[in-house]
């Protein structure tokens, strides 16, 4: 007989879809809620297929070690494993200090995980070396919509409001593959009429579905943006009211845009100008609209102002707080919204506070019952964390939690060097991802449907994950291995390892800050299908909707910024002729090391693959399904042909799920933005030739 149904919540994108669990004898049961706002009855392939992994048969179950460093790993008892850990840590922190030891976090873990992670880096160990693999996704848009408006939260608004607006632009998103029930809203806005332009330089599923298609060189939407709000102005679109009562800086901005007449924006960015006069007119003309940006826009050296750019735009035209309209961006991790909230960034504290505020530590230290003055100061980004491991001056024992590292992180073959070069390598994970692969001990820890936790949704929306079943025999939560090394070490701060302890010490922590959780609870949650952020004490309703009255600034006016092309850090030349492009597929998800072991996700998907348009297939010499190589500066990748004329003939596409010699981010430019430290995952040069058939 099956067991009671569970309500919980899909394990991948950032929608956290609602889903319904059975545990029966043989296999577990999965479901669409078809009643929760965000999906409404609709999963993806990916939400469909979650249950497969909770009994794949290569789950980890035990701890593994490795004796040294060429030898293979091992299983070994849960004592062992956490006492080498231990001393480990000592052993780096007595020989190059407490920032010798480092944490690297994931936008997957639960809010109370990714709490007591920032936590205990600051407290147990003391260190400052702490990030996540959310500065690879979502930094470059915070940094931007926190300049601009006070405060980052993707979507300031439930994306049910996405089916009220006439136009909506689309900017480097493809969420008819990467979050398709979320598209219900974009079908409902035009099945009555609205108006859809994509900016992305293929022609997407999304893009297909669009009256307009901007397609421009990658790494120029910044141009092509100022280009629009130029055209906004000099044909009278921008509301001048909004600008006087609720903005400032508007000045600066117009007087750097008048350069970026369309002639010259399409000789920068390839749109012709008769395109950018019709998405300007498009634009303009609306009586409601929305700008969405996603990691397109936002994976670039310049991420920030490319972001910025955008927001001038929705700013001018007078679109955030008004019902219907808006500007967002659209969060790609599970929990990337939460995770960016509570303190797993190397300069933040919970509730978004920052670490360099002496009366955000001072909050937060009393929570935690410790001196402000024995917190350390900010740390390092995720990448030059990575680039510094086992060097002077880096880390030297790495604990990772939720992150695949080897196969995420830009030029990833030197990012895999540097792991093997630590003195110890420490990894929490349900299997054996490439990162776990390289470790001295692997820590196998639960899934999502053997714990509670909260997770909080691309709306803000915070929203209970239950547990549906028991873990294996002999895996812990990482909330219970976080709590015993804190006990190895002699830590002397509490550190429990109940979810809803947990979350009442966040509520506490996060008090006061931008995102502030105080009045949100496990039984709100549950009667309320979820509850937005900022929400300050329990009688409050949450806040579905930010800037309808005042932005979060001192003043409550959002700020313009000034921004100025630049080109990408590396662009194509004689040796490296081609741009690279990286994303995400419909069957896949972040670094694969879930989706690669769903049998039905690798049947639709098997392979990784390269789109190449067909005037660069015909010149290579390489069919449908044959191999190429791609190489540049930094190392090469192998992968299948896919010909396609949705992509533009001088760029090729590829997918970074796959790890080996098919691994993306092998190519991809560790270059940083100079605000998000934000890689530039979106624009590098390749070389791309034919290889052997016989290749295996």
């Amino acid at each position: 007989m099956d067991g009671p149904p569970t309500l919980t919540h899909c394990p991948y994108c950032s929608l956290q879809c609602g889903i319904t669990l059975r545990v029966a004898p043989d296999r577990v049961h999965l479901a669409p809620q078809e009643d929760f706002p965000t999906n409404r009855g609709g999963l993806c392939s990916k939400g469909w297929n979650a249950a497969e992994l909770l009994d794949y048969p290569q789950r980890l179950t035990e701890p593994l070690v490795r004796d040294r460093r060429d030898a293979p790993l091992r299983p070994t008892t849960w004592d062992d494993a956490l006492d080498r850990v231990t001393r480990a840590v000592r052993r780096s922190q007595q020989d190059y200090g407490p920032d010798g030891v480092g944490c690297f976090g994931g936008g997957g873990l639960t809010n109370e995980k990714a709490y007591h992670l920032g936590k205990f880096a600051r407290v147990a160990l003391g260190t400052s070396q702490i990030d996540y693999n959310g500065r690879f996704c979502m930094s470059s848009s915070a940094a931007a919509t926190t300049r601009a408006f006070g405060i980052d939260r993707g979507l300031p608004f439930p994306l049910a409001d996405i089916a009220a607006a006439d136009v909506v632009v689309l900017v480097g998103a493809n969420p008819a593959d990467t979050m398709p029930p979320a598209m219900q809203w974009f079908d409902e806005g035009r099945s009555r009429g609205a108006t859809h332009i994509t900016i992305d330089p293929r022609r997407s599923s999304t893009a297909r579905g669009s009256k307009l298609h901007l397609q421009p060189v990658p790494g120029t939407d910044l141009a092509l943006a100022n280009g629009l709000l130029h055209l906004a102005i000099r044909h009278g679109h921008i509301d001048t009211d909004y600008i006087a009562e609720r903005t400032c800086g508007f000045e600066q901005v117009r007087r750097v845009v008048r350069s970026y007449w369309p002639d010259r924006v399409e000789r920068i960015t390839g749109v012709p100008a008769a395109q950018l006069d019709e998405a300007a007119g498009l634009l303009g003309e609306a009586s409601t609209a929305m700008v969405l940006t996603a990691r397109g826009a936002e994976q670039h050296s310049n991420g920030t102002d490319t972001t910025s750019a955008f927001i001038n735009l929705a700013l001018a035209l007078g679109l955030p707080g008004r019902p219907g309209s808006g500007f967002a961006t659209l969060t790609g991790q599970g929990n990337g919204q939460g995770g960016r909230e509570h303190g797993q960034k190397a300069d933040q504290l919970p509730g978004y506070r920052r670490l360099d505020d002496p009366q955000a530590r001072a909050h937060v230290a009393a929570v935690w019952g410790v001196d402000p003055d024995s917190l350390p100061g900010p740390g390092t980004s995720a990448y030059e964390m990575l680039d510094r491991l086992g060097t002077d001056g880096g880390v030297h024992t790495l604990l990772v939690f939720a992150s695949n590292v080897a196969v995420s992180a830009p030029h990833a073959s030197h990012v895999a060097q540097r792991l093997a070069g630590l003195d110890c390598l420490v990894v929490s994970d349900f299997v054996l991802s490439e990162t776990a692969a390289l470790a001295d001990v692997v820590l196998p820890c639960t899934q999502w449907a053997e714990e509670e936790g909260t997770m909080t949704n691309l709306e803000g929306r915070v929203l209970l994950r239950r547990k549906a079943l028991d873990p294996p025999p002999g895996v812990s939560s990482d909330l219970q291995i976080l709590r015993a090394l804190a006990e190895r070490l002699g830590c002397r701060v509490a550190f429990a390892d109940r979810p809803r302890e947990v979350f009442d010490e966040l509520r506490a922590a996060s008090a006061g800050g931008l995102a502030d959780y105080a009045g949100i609870t496990y039984d709100r949650i549950a009667d309320e299908q979820g509850v937005f952020w900022p929400c300050p004490n329990e009688e409050h309703p949450g806040t579905p909707r930010l800037f309808a009255d005042r932005f979060a600034t001192p003043d409550g006016r959002a700020r313009f910024h000034p921004v100025q092309h630049r080109d990408p850090a590396e662009i194509p030349d004689a040796q490296y002729p081609y741009y690279l492009s990286t994303g995400r597929s419909r069957s896949h998800y972040q670094s694969g090391a879930q989706t690669r072991r769903v049998r039905a996700l690798v049947t639709a998907e098997p392979d990784a693959y390269a789109e190449l348009h067909p005037e660069l297939a015909r010149r290579i010499g390489v069919g449908p399904g044959d191999f190429v190589r791609l190489h540049n500066r930094r190392g090469s990748a192998v992968l299948r042909a896919r010909i396609t004329d949705d992509i533009r003939s001088d760029t090729v596409f590829v997918p970074f799920h796959w790890g080996g010699e098919a691994t993306a981010n092998a190519l991809t430019n560790p270059a940083l933005d100079p605000v998000s430290r934000m890689p530039e995952f979106k624009a590098c040069a390749v070389a791309v030739s034919a290889v052997d058939a016989r290749h295996p």
